[in-house]
């Protein structure tokens, strides 16, 4: 899956637990009639993908959905879900790339030939 938006968030990477785990939030605001703020998690090696991106940057994050469950010691099951992503690209073209050329003027105007001044007898 992918999403689409603006950064609004990029925080800093945290390790957790003995083993080293990495972890960094990402959060994209989309650009639709009710904007969301989505809080995309990237882990271990991904984290490393925000090191180039800045907030208000408009990007592409491909994404996956996780889902997981819990059971409370008294019993009860609760189910959670986040949004891991592994991708994430730049939408905006930089300012400085180079522009495609403009074709000059005379390019669009019609070419003149000695047919062209026959009369038009098409009805449209």
């Amino acid at each position: 899956m992918e999403i689409q938006g603006k950064i609004k968030l990029i925080g800093e990477t945290k390790t957790v637990g003995a083993n080293g785990f990495r972890k960094r939030e990402l959060v994209v605001t989309t650009e639709e009639q009710y904007p969301q703020h989505l809080s995309i998690d990237f882990v271990q090696d991904k984290t490393d993908l925000l090191n180039n991106f800045q907030v208000g940057q408009a990007v592409k994050v491909g994404i996956n959905l996780r889902g997981r469950e819990w059971v409370s010691p008294q019993g009860e099951t609760k189910h959670f879900n986040s949004i891991q992503g592994w991708r994430i690209d730049n939408l905006q073209q930089p300012s400085n790339a180079p522009q495609p050329p403009v074709p000059p003027m005379e390019a669009f105007e019609p070419a003149t030939d000695l047919k062209s001044e026959e009369p038009d007898d098409l009805p449209f």
